[in-house]
Parts: structure tokens; sequence; C-alpha cells
């Protein structure tokens, strides 16, 4: 039995969500203002979260050997160069898959359920793939588009948002809404 069985079976659902909430976050690290989990960007992905936050989605290429890689580290997998640049991409790109998440889920995300997770396949990259959501606007809820609009394949365009914490993530708005 986990801590949240056995919270749910003392103080009732909303003390486990609390204390399955309180774990997630102490694993994935920094929570931002509204509980929303934010990236904590390592010195090899920082200049993506750069670029984001000027409203670019740059993807690392190997300058040796031209091929495209994410997420960032510091050798090219193909033929292990240390030099490396950012490419800018268009911002294009189809589901590749999603889910609907359901619950337990953190409390910040409990109240925008039902919300969409999408892998999305950029466009002029089509071997990297970037998780993030679809919404309406760039700075719409997570909420704001009905997953059952949501299709593998689907085209979409990239929106950057500013979450409380000062961090752009990108997220993604259908090309036809």
């Amino acid at each position: 039995m986990s801590v949240t069985d056995e919270v749910a079976g003392e103080a009732g659902t909303e003390a486990a969500a609390e204390v399955a909430g309180e774990a997630t976050a102490e694993v994935a690290g920094e929570v931002a203002g509204e509980g929303l989990l934010v990236p904590v960007p390592d010195q090899d992905g920082a200049p993506f979260w750069e670029y984001a936050a000027r409203g670019e989605l740059r993807v690392q290429s190997c300058t040796d050997c031209g091929e495209l890689r994410f997420p960032p580290r510091p050798c090219c997998p193909h033929c292990h160069s240390f030099a490396d640049e950012w490419r800018l991409m268009t911002g294009r790109g189809t589901v590749w898959s999603y889910v609907v998440p359901h619950p337990p889920l953190l409390p910040a995300y409990a109240a925008q359920a039902p919300y969409n997770a999408v892998i999305v396949e950029l466009a002029d990259a089509p071997r990297i793939r970037l998780v993030g959501n679809v919404v309406a606007s760039p700075d719409a809820a997570l909420d704001s588009v009905d997953p059952a609009r949501l299709r593998i394949g689907a085209k979409v365009q990239v929106a950057f948002t500013r979450l409380p914490d000062g961090t752009s993530v990108p997220r993604w708005l259908l090309e036809r809404p």
C-alpha cells in the first residue's frame, strides 16, 4: 500500500492528492507560483530555454556532421563531435502522440483536467519530438482545447507561454482550430 493510499484511507482524497503532489514536486524540481512544474535547465539545455524566452524554437545541431539532436547533450551521437550550434526551426509540426492524464494529478493540474499532453514531431526535423500541450492561445489554460478535438497527425504551430516564474515554455496551437 502506498503513502497515498494510506492517507486516502485516513483523511480523504484531498489529503492524498496533497501528499502525492508534494512528493512529485520534490522529485521533479522547482514548481511555478501556480503549482505547475517548470523546467530545470542543465548546462546542455540552457540555450534551448534562453531561445524560448525570445520566442524562438531552436534545436541543437552538430557543426561537424549537421545532424540535429534533442534532448540537448554535449556530444553528437552520430559522429561524436563536441561542436554544436542551435538551428532555428519553423515551429511547425504534427501531433505524433497524445494522452489525457487522469487523477491522481498534482493539484494545479487536477484543477485544469481534462487537458492534453502531446508529443509533437517537428516538420523541419522529423526525428525531433517535443512534449507539450495543445492550447487555444499562447496564454490559455491547459484545458482550453477539448481533448476530443485532438488527432494523431494534426498540424500544429509552436507558441510560447511565460510561466509565473518567468520561464517561457513551448505550447502548441492547432493550425485548423
